[in-house]
């Protein structure tokens, strides 16, 4: 097994330099690695300061492949099995002074075939990051045209979505689609071969899924509310986005909580003074990777980092649809 993971190239954390630029960690800190992954910006935090991580992660195997890692920095270290929206319940009294979310799928369960989150790898239609729960086989086989349809429209902002959902369900009356390749040729009926010049037809249906299935979107926005509970005065949160929808979310949020947006619901007529500012925004918009990162990393040419530092204001109230996305009663 060794011999077989060696075989894939190491994993580069994106933007590493302006993560840590962001959260500046510090002597005697204590900082949150909210998706763990292969440990890159765990790593690089634990040799920036001689501070504590608190590492979480919902997938059994990045726990697994951990403890090696955490022998290393024994005692700074600490790696935690569970969803970084319960991130207040895992990190427990410490009092912490940053957190760092890398949004999406790791290049890890990527390269693992029976993982079933690559279209380019034939396995098991699965993409569960916890392992366990409903899969995205046990999705396209039992789901309603309709709700894929508005799946694939919503998270995946595929504009075939419709004709991808009927070629999924006809498909399956055929025999149920169990791997990736399954899906891929029922997409197919739709959008054809792939060519080379263009983003894979799968590409966004299997984004879609993958998002419906791990519930990242809900689990993001929790994350978010989470972080500003959790962090005092000074506390650093640094969130790195591969999508735009992700980067929707956290840009709506550090807007909502540096003042930038007005209070209430978006929905209500008219401004009102809102609470105060929950957090300052140390740079304007977001940051993107070098292009020297990018000729070499082909997955930071879509990272997008923002990041926020926490006010003494106390936390705003969390509005159900402020910033969170939905499938439901979706049309298009």
């Amino acid at each position: 097994m060794a011999a077989q993971e060696n075989t894939h190239p190491p994993h580069v954390p994106v933007m590493l330099p302006e993560v840590l630029s962001a959260l500046a960690p510090r002597d005697g800190g204590v900082y949150v690695d909210g998706t763990f992954g292969a440990g890159g910006y765990t790593r690089a935090i634990l040799g920036a300061a001689d501070c504590k991580v608190i590492a979480i992660d919902r997938d059994p195997s990045a726990i697994r492949a951990g403890q090696s890692l955490v022998s290393e920095f024994a005692p700074r270290l600490s790696l935690r099995e569970g969803r970084f929206a319960d991130m207040e319940t895992l990190v427990g009294a410490e009092r912490i002074n940053g957190i760092v979310l890398d949004i999406g799928v790791s290049s890890m369960q990527i390269d693992e075939a029976e993982r079933g989150f690559s279209f380019l790898r034939d396995g098991p239609l699965d993409m569960r990051m916890a392992q366990s729960g409903t899969s995205a086989a046990d999705a396209v086989n039992s789901l309603p045209q309709e709700t894929l349809s508005n799946i694939i429209y919503v998270f995946g902002e595929e504009p075939r979505s419709r004709a991808i959902a009927r070629a999924i369900i006809e498909a399956r009356k055929e025999a149920p689609i169990t791997t990736t390749h399954g899906l891929v040729k029922a997409i197919e009926r739709v959008t054809g071969r792939p060519r080379p010049d263009k983003i894979h037809p799968a590409t966004r249906t299997f984004q879609a899924l993958r998002i419906h299935v791990n519930g990242e979107l809900d689990e993001l926005v929790e994350a978010l509310h989470a972080a500003e509970r959790l962090l005092p005065q000074g506390g650093r949160l640094v969130v790195v986005t591969f999508h735009s929808l992700e980067d929707r979310i956290v840009k709506r949020f550090f807007a909502s909580r540096a003042g930038k947006l007005p209070a209430g619901s978006r929905h209500l007529p008219g401004a009102v003074k809102g609470p105060e500012p929950s957090f300052e925004l140390p740079f304007k918009g977001h940051l993107g990777a070098s292009h020297a990162e990018a000729r070499l990393n082909p997955r930071a040419r879509s990272a997008k980092l923002r990041a926020g530092i926490r006010t003494a204001a106390p936390p705003m109230p969390v509005i159900a649809d402020e910033i969170g996305l939905s499938v439901q009663g979706t049309r298009h």
